[in-house]
């Protein structure tokens, strides 16, 4: 299984910059796509961005030119750099890693508990 440690959430100002990280660790051969979701009170959890192991990613429209992400192979570990903050950014994030394991060899999701974002206006 994979597990997935995330950090870097808190309380920034509108328009103010914040930076997600996540490290994935256990007992597995592939990780395939990694990304961020994020999920509003009263909101459905929906994708942020994504990051392929060859290093495409794509983002939600909300957030294009404002997020980045990143990754680091050797490490397993992915990053979202946010800028230009929003009120409406405020949610849980996720991290996400799409895997294959020794025991489970097909790809499957693994997600992190999340980290909370605030942003005042």
């Amino acid at each position: 299984q994979v597990q997935l440690v995330e950090s870097g959430g808190g309380l920034v100002q509108a328009g103010g910059s914040l930076r997600l990280s996540c490290a994935a660790s256990g007992i597995f051969f592939s990780i395939n796509t990694m990304g961020w979701y994020r999920q509003a009170p009263g909101k459905q959890r929906e994708l942020v961005a994504r990051i392929t192991s060859g290093g495409s990613s794509n983002y939600a429209d909300s957030v294009k030119g404002r997020f980045t992400v990143s990754r680091d192979n050797a490490k397993n570990t992915v990053s979202l750099q946010m800028n230009s903050l929003k009120s409406e950014d405020t949610a849980v994030y996720y991290c996400n890693a799409n895997a294959a394991t020794f025991t489970r060899p097909s790809y499957m999701d693994y997600w992190g508990k999340g980290t909370l974002v605030t942003v005042s206006s």
